[in-house]
């Protein structure tokens, strides 16, 4: 019987191996100071998650969950979940993020819709240019393409 191995990257970026376990499959050892990067990531797959556990929750303005939501009510409340605070609105969340390249993003992230400097949405990154989000009054948390190239990606620490 073949056993399945993980690529080593996969494991790390999951925060799911060792030191040890990551040299004996072969992969790089860690530099000190680099668990914090596992952990973030599985900071942003939690709140992912958690964001497409409410899937159909209706959109309400200023709603920030557990029953319903509004944009930023949704990554507000994901995030808490997960472990990590956010101010409320789209703009603040974006001034307390990390700020990401498109190529460098990746699940759990924010997505930041604009017009010029003004920020109108938030959403969960999903992967596959697809967000969880709260869109609209009478929509409800869906799972959707990215509609727009004027976004930003934003990295919750």
């Amino acid at each position: 019987m073949a056993m399945r191995v993980q690529k080593p990257h996969l494991l790390v970026r999951a925060g799911a191996v060792s030191a040890l376990t990551l040299v004996t499959l072969g992969g790089p050892a860690p530099s000190p100071g680099a668990a914090a990067e596992p952990e973030l990531a599985s900071v942003s797959t939690k709140a992912l998650r958690i964001a497409a556990s409410k899937e159909g929750a209706p959109y309400q303005w200023g709603a920030q969950g557990p029953d319903a939501f509004d944009c930023s009510g949704l990554t507000l409340y994901s995030y808490r979940r997960a472990g990590r605070a956010l101010p409320r609105t789209a703009a603040q969340q974006y001034r307390r993020t990390e700020h990401v390249s498109r190529s460098a993003r990746r699940g759990g992230d924010l997505v930041f819709f604009h017009a010029g400097s003004g920020i109108y949405h938030v959403g969960i990154y999903a992967g596959e240019d697809r967000i969880w989000h709260a869109p609209k009054a009478g929509a409800v948390v869906r799972l959707e393409r990215i509609w727009s190239r004027t976004v930003w990606y934003g990295r919750v620490r």
